[in-house]
């Protein structure tokens, strides 16, 4: 999935997280998925609006770690693999 907004990587990773939700138009909302091994997917609703299903209770590292990679995938934006053991998979 890929949108067409374009965002630098040094964009993506050093501007505030609100102001890159905010930028992009994409909603954050809290998953109800309780798997530890679950750190967030992206929906893109009928719509065209872009959810971001994030879990609770994760630290604000994890949350804006994992919420930055889930926008560079979505906007197509050039950023390393997370490393393991994390994976991206698309539906």
């Amino acid at each position: 999935m890929s949108l067409a907004l374009a965002l630098s990587p040094d964009h993506l990773l050093d501007a505030p997280l609100d102001a890159l939700i905010a930028e992009t138009g994409v909603e954050i909302i809290d998953s109800t998925i309780t798997d530890a091994a679950f750190f967030g997917a992206v929906v893109q609703r009928k719509t065209g609006e872009v959810l971001l299903a994030m879990p609770t209770g994760r630290t604000e590292l994890e949350h804006d770690t994992v919420a930055r990679y889930l926008l560079a995938q979505v906007f197509d934006v050039d950023l390393p693999e997370l490393p393991a053991p994390f994976v991206t998979t698309e539906l």
